[in-house]
């Protein structure tokens, strides 16, 4: 009788174990690389979609989070993408443009009056377009969130004139658009990485860089600048792509956990991101930066002076979707 009490507890042992087994075998999951600091917005929306999507699949299918430059900086992160090392990343929409040209045209210069046209435009058919460009280069889009309007900062003088631009070596992202609409003002922009900003400036190799003011507060670059704008010349989005050969191999149940995962995540940073704006630029002006809010009519110049980037840009990408975006913006 105690033998088979014992051979019946050896087969129960078995059994829990192989289903154990079977249910490691089917859980799944995922890898979601960014460069943005664990405080931000973006950043915590991620773990939004971590919470979301555990609990839409019942633990089937799981994320791991790695911000703040973890698995390297922005460019490793897409390279990282590309290749399937791992599934997606949220970056800003800067960084896929060189591989993507046609995202250039959500950063048409002083386009955007505020965050509510920006994200009228990016949500309508342009959206569309940008994505079906994104897909033919490998990567599913799951959407788009705030990085914001990009301010100037610099340590050599207050921005209160087109004139006060002039040759100031400002660290720009890898945009071609972007470097072009500051070059058209008399500035010296230098494409540069995130992650070798600080010391550049700290070591006076820039004069000044530009971003919105929640990374140069999360990047503590009041520490290294002095005056700080609302110059708002380009409003970034952030984009988070996946892999679209791994997203296919999802089964489809799991694409919509992760899509609907996402969607939650992306609308709780859109809500987050205006009071985050506002709230790291008082923190950056209550640090000690000089702040010197740029007026209506050199904004109106400096539109005027980078109209040709405009014009330009419809040559190398074609006018079909800056054509779309300028209609939204009417």
């Amino acid at each position: 009788m105690m033998k088979n009490y014992i051979r019946g507890l050896g087969i129960a042992i078995v059994a829990v174990m192989a289903m154990g087994s079977v249910n490691t075998a089917q859980a799944e999951k995922i890898r979601i690389a960014g460069n943005f600091a664990v405080e931000h917005s973006s950043s915590k929306a991620m773990e939004i979609f971590k919470t979301e999507l555990d609990n839409l699949t019942g633990g089937k299918l799981t994320a791991d989070i790695f911000p703040a430059m973890q698995l390297g900086g922005a460019k490793e992160n897409v390279d990282q993408v590309r290749s399937g090392a791992i599934m997606g990343t949220w970056i800003g929409i800067s960084y896929l443009s060189r591989t993507v040209p046609e995202l250039e045209a959500v950063s048409l210069p002083f386009a955007f009056a505020n965050r509510e046209q920006a994200f009228k435009v990016i949500d309508s058919g342009v959206g569309d377009l940008l994505n079906k460009k994104l897909a033919e280069k490998g990567f599913t889009t799951l959407g788009y969130m705030e990085l914001g309007s990009r301010n100037v900062t610099n340590n050599v003088h207050p921005l209160k004139t087109i004139e006060d631009f002039k040759g100031l070596k400002i660290r720009m992202q890898p945009n071609e658009t972007h470097l072009a609409s500051f070059r058209s003002i008399g500035a010296s922009p230098l494409p540069m990485g995130i992650k070798e900003v600080y010391s550049a400036l700290q070591q006076g190799v820039l004069d000044g860089q530009e971003n919105p003011f929640s990374i140069i507060a999360t990047k503590r670059f009041n520490e290294v600048q002095k005056y700080l704008s609302d110059s708002g010349h380009f409003f970034d989005f952030i984009v988070v792509v996946a892999s679209k050969k791994k997203f296919s191999k999802l089964s489809a149940t799991n694409q919509d956990a992760v899509r609907t995962a996402m969607a939650k995540a992306i609308a709780w940073q859109r809500s987050k991101a205006a009071d985050e704006d506002t709230a790291s630029r008082d923190a950056l002006i209550a640090s000690g930066m000089q702040f010197d809010p740029i007026s209506a009519e050199v904004r109106a110049q400096l539109k005027s002076a980078t109209a040709g980037v405009v014009v330009d840009l419809k040559k190398k990408i074609g006018s079909d979707i800056i054509d779309a975006v300028l209609k939204e913006l009417k």
